[in-house]
Parts: structure tokens; sequence; C-alpha cells
């Protein structure tokens, strides 16, 4: 069993002709943790990723997977990680279970039984149907069973829930909680902050191919956000109205005052920082853009 962590990049850069995409990035990735790997559009994310899992080769830096160099082992590291990313590469034509079986045999998983991963993705009942009938949530949830069929060490997921139905992204949101218990390191890319908050052990924040920061979300969010009360108040006039105070100022105490007082008080609410205020602290943008 590796002691060393999963995933290590060290001082990693790769270039597009003139443009340097990936510049200098440092982190790794420990056995059991999931790592919220976050940024804009055109940040580093992509390529980073195709760094790790082979696909191109870094301009300099060293990168280890698994405690082996990729991509000098590259072959060896493949067999023991899964990639889901947007693109599905599912055969339609085939059933689900067929394609299933198909990726095993890629693998060399001999004696496969497609059935306990339909089950954990709630697909058993639909596994002789053609994958050519299932709908977008039915595919995600199959590609993660594909990702799974040789009991990876290490999982890279590129969005795994984007555009899902709340129940089919729930579901794959708890298969990814399951093998980080199980010891995988995960390595995820998503713009959905609240998913990443929920479910990454640390975040990596990266714009213009440069690491901005990495630590827990909780941590990040109260060195670089702002807590507020939100107050909801109707005025004699019957129009509604928020005002937002800042929790942390010397002047908080007096200002909620002023505001619980200052009309028919309709709701007040808390609210913390979150992921998307910390990313625009640091790269003053937001992760869509």
């Amino acid at each position: 069993m590796e002691t060393s962590p999963s995933i290590v990049a060290r001082d990693v850069t790769f270039s597009y002709g003139d443009k340097r995409a990936v510049d200098g990035v440092s982190f790794a990735v420990e056995r059991g943790e999931i790592l919220g790997f976050l940024g804009p559009n055109g940040a580093g994310k992509s390529t980073t990723i195709k760094m790790l899992t082979g696909q191109l080769t870094p301009g300099s830096g060293e990168i280890e997977v698994l405690g082996m160099p990729m991509p000098a082992r590259r072959t060896e590291i493949q067999a023991r990680i899964g990639v889901c990313f947007e693109e599905k590469n599912l055969y339609p034509t085939m059933s689900a279970a067929e394609n299933l079986r198909f990726f095993a045999s890629l693998f060399g998983v001999r004696h496969f039984d497609p059935l306990p991963l339909l089950e954990r993705v709630d697909l058993a009942q639909r596994a002789k149907d053609r994958v050519a009938d299932f709908s977008k949530g039915m595919r995600q949830r199959l590609m993660m069973a594909r990702t799974l069929v040789n009991t990876p060490d290490v999982l890279f997921l590129d969005e795994p829930t984007d555009g899902l139905d709340p129940v089919s992204a729930r579901a794959i949101r708890a298969l990814v909680r399951a093998e980080a218990a199980r010891g995988a390191a995960v390595l995820l890319t998503t713009h959905d902050m609240m998913e990443a908050d929920e479910l990454s052990d640390r975040v990596a924040f990266i714009n213009d191919g440069r690491l901005l920061a990495a630590a827990p979300p909780e941590q990040l969010k109260l060195a670089y956000g702002q807590r507020s009360v939100r107050i909801r108040r109707r005025a004699a006039d019957g129009s509604v109205a928020d005002e937002v105070v800042a929790l942390d100022a010397a002047e908080t105490p007096e200002r909620v005052k002023a505001a619980m007082g200052a009309g028919d008080v309709l709701t007040v609410h808390t609210e913390e920082a979150t992921l998307e205020d910390v990313f625009v602290a640091f790269a003053g943008r937001g992760l869509a853009s």
C-alpha cells in the first residue's frame, strides 16, 4: 500500500505554442481525499488533468501518480485510475451491461459481473437496455459505473453532475463519497460551488494557469470571505427591501438594531461566505466567466 500521496504535481508547466496554459502548478492528493479543483473556463484545469492522466506531457516539472512517474509509467498508472469526463464515451447501440463488460475487458478484468456496479448507480433494472434509450442522467450514472470497472485507486472526475436532475446528482455524489471512503484519491472539477463545498476535503483554486490556494473549504471561507446577516422588511408603503449587514464589523450591532426597527421585518438570515466569494477575492472574477 502506498504511503505517499496518490497524486503529486511538482512545479508543472505546459504551453500551447506561446501561451502558457499551466504555470508552475504544485499540489498533492492523499489516499481517500477528495480535492476540488476549481477555476473559470480556460484557467488550466483540463490541461492539468490531461497531464495527470497521461494524455499530455508536461513541458517541465514532475508528476507522480500512485508513486509512479507520469508519463514514464503511463500504462501501469492508467490501469489503476478511473476517468469520467463530460464527453460520454459510451456505446449507444450496446446495452448497459455490455458497455461495462467491454470496458472491463480493456482493463483485463476477468470474470466481471456488471450487476453490482449497475445496482450502485440504480440501473440494474435497465442492464439489458440499449444506452441509446437512456436519459442524460442515466448515461451519466452509467459513466460513473464504467469509471469503476477496474476498482481504481485514483478517480479523475470532470463535472460529474453537470446538468443532471437532483436525484441523479445526489446518487453520483454519494458514489464519490463511497469511493473516497474506500480509499480512492479523487480529483474533482466542477463549476457547482455548493457541490465542491459539500464534497471536497480541500479545494484548490487555479486561474490563468497558476494555483492560487489549496485548503479546506471552511478555512478559506473564514479567511477570505465575509459573513453577513440579511434582513428583509416591508416598509410603510408596502415595498419590500433587503439590507445586508456584515457580521464582523464594529458597527454591526447598531446597524442590525436599526434595520430591525426600520419596518415590518419579514425574514432574518445569516449568510456565510461562499467558495465563489473566495475565488473572486483571489482572482477578481467569477468561476463561470
